[in-house]
Parts: structure tokens; sequence; C-alpha cells
């Protein structure tokens, strides 16, 4: 998919599952043209993100990041579903559009989505204030069971949807360690967001949806928020569960419910994640990042690369390309 998208791309394919890499710096908007039968979003200037994508079966995943504090847009109109997870995500300024809702402004859309059905127009553009990272899924109309179902799909802007959130950081994992044998893994994980698309569309009224036993929407992104400003530091269960008006030992089982690890695994998580973006940015060492996110030494930070992620950041940052 990607290959058809970028020239030069390198590309490989495992049994089925085709993995690949857009890495070009100098690709001119000419060459952002897409193939009808696997068609992706289109990002301008295409040289400042860097993406990996899966394709199986008539679904894609394909992951974006950069660190890049300019002017980005992306573009998209194709006769498939396509899900935005924003993963990442803060613009002092910009505008999102899908055709059928009003324009957004939003400036800050950390975890929320945006859902465009198959034919409608999205256009989105940020000036970035942090480091962007996003997932788009997309997935074709008939791979869904029914038309009635295909037919309740609407478009949505910058909604949340626990269950959503949760099967996206699998996929969002698949995307950074892909493998041959995940094949199955990657089609189960596809499934899984088309039917609680399709139900979420046609049973549940927007913003409603929570995790029995979880946390309520405003509590999960009270939390969340909470944790993303204070990435750099060590974040104190009690500030947290007083913020959501809970007892700790309640806050913590609660949120674990809601976003499927303990809060503090959670921001280490989160911690590696924004460090990754970083890492995209050849003008930053090593030790600059570490110590940005706030830990005390370069080896501090190493070490913690590694368990999260098996390789060691010079590595990582090789691996982009």
């Amino acid at each position: 998919m990607v290959g058809a998208t970028h020239a030069g791309n390198a590309s490989r394919t495992l049994d089925s599952l085709r993995i690949s890499a857009a890495a070009d710096a100098d690709r001119s908007p000419d060459c952002a043209k897409v193939a009808v039968s696997n068609p992706t979003v289109e990002v301008l200037p295409a040289n400042l993100v860097r993406r990996r994508a899966i394709t199986s079966h008539g679904m894609t995943a394909e992951s974006l990041q950069t660190a890049s504090h300019g002017r980005i847009e992306y573009r998209f109109r194709a006769p498939v579903h396509l899900l935005v997870i924003y993963e990442d995500g803060a613009r002092c300024d910009g505008e999102t559009f899908v055709e059928g809702l009003p324009r957004a402004t939003l400036r800050s859309f950390a975890h929320k989505f945006t859902f465009v059905p198959a034919g409608h127009q999205y256009h989105e553009w940020h000036e970035l204030r942090a480091p962007l990272r996003l997932v788009y899924f997309y997935f074709d109309p008939a791979k869904l069971k029914t038309s009635q179902t295909d037919k309740s799909l609407v478009p949505r802007l910058y909604f949340g949807d626990e269950w959503l959130w949760n099967t996206g950081l699998k996929l969002d994992e698949l995307l950074e360690h892909p493998a041959s044998e995940n094949q199955a893994f990657f089609e189960a994980l596809g499934t899984v967001i088309m039917h609680e698309l399709s139900h979420l569309h046609s049973a549940l009224p927007s913003g409603q949806f929570q995790v029995h036993g979880g946390l309520a929407p405003w509590q999960r992104r009270i939390a969340a928020d909470y944790i993303e400003e204070h990435l750099t530091e060590r974040t104190k269960l009690t500030i947290l569960a007083h913020l959501v008006r809970q007892s700790p030992f309640h806050f913590c089982r609660a949120f674990k419910v809601s976003f499927g690890m303990p809060p503090l695994r959670y921001q280490a998580k989160r911690r590696i994640e924004y460090s990754k973006l970083l890492l995209t940015d050849p003008e930053r060492s090593v030790t600059d990042v570490g110590l940005t996110m706030g830990f005390s030494s370069s080896s501090s930070f190493v070490t913690a690369f590694r368990k999260a992620t098996g390789s060691t950041p010079t590595r990582y940052r090789r691996s982009l390309g």
C-alpha cells in the first residue's frame, strides 16, 4: 500500500501480511497519489512524517508520527472507511473537516477518534505545538457483514470510546513490532474494531460508552490529561485519585479496567512513546531526549527504553531509516 503511495519505499512481504515503512525525504506532492485499490491518507509535506503500515484482507493499519512543529496537512477521500486514532496530538492552530460535519478547531485531541465513512472527504491541518502520533485504520465496506450495519456508520469527529482505545493500543504495538506470525492477530484486531464501530454507531449514544467497573468518561479524561501534562514527573496516585474523587484503592482498580494497565505503568509507557517521537528529530541527542523526559541520566533512560521496547534508543533511531 505505502509502496504504491510513496516512490522508493522499502517493503517486504511476510506471508500474506505486507509490512512497509515510508521514509523518503524528497517525495513531491505528485508522488502522493494513491491506488484506488489500496488508498491511504495524503500527507503534505510527506517528508515530515514517518509512516509504517500493515495490510491484510481488505484492512490496513498505518502509524504516522512526527516531531516537527511546522504546518502539516492530511487529505483523504476513498471508497473505504477510515478511523483516525489520535494517540498524541496538540496544536496551536489548525482545523479538521469531515464531510457532513461542522469544521472543528479543537486544540488538544490526544486519546480521541475521528471516523470518516467511505466516500466522505477528510481534510485536516495542524500547526503543532507537540509531537504528533496517530494511527489510521482503513477497511473495506464489504468487510461489514450487512448493508444495514454499513448504512448506520456516520461521520464523527473527536469522540472517545474506551474499548476502541484499548484495541487501538494493541494495534499500535503490532505496528511497532511487526512479524509474519501476527497476521491472524492483526485480522482479529481489525474485526474487533469494525464490530465495535458498528455497535457504537447503531446502539450507543455518542460519548456515552463506559466500560463496566471503569472510570467515567470525565474521570478518564482528567486522569489521562494530568498524566500527559506531567510525563516528566513521577505521578502520585493520591493526586490522581483526588482529581477524580475516588480513594487511591478504587481509583487504581478502575483505572486498570479503563486503560488496561495500572496508572504508573501507563505513565511509563506514555513516557517511552513520547520519547520515540522526540527521537525522530535528528537534532536531538539521546541524552537530551532522556533528560527532556525527566530521566536522571542517559543510562537510566537507555535502561527504561530497552526494558519497554527491547531496543536501545540509538538502535531504534537507526531503524527509522
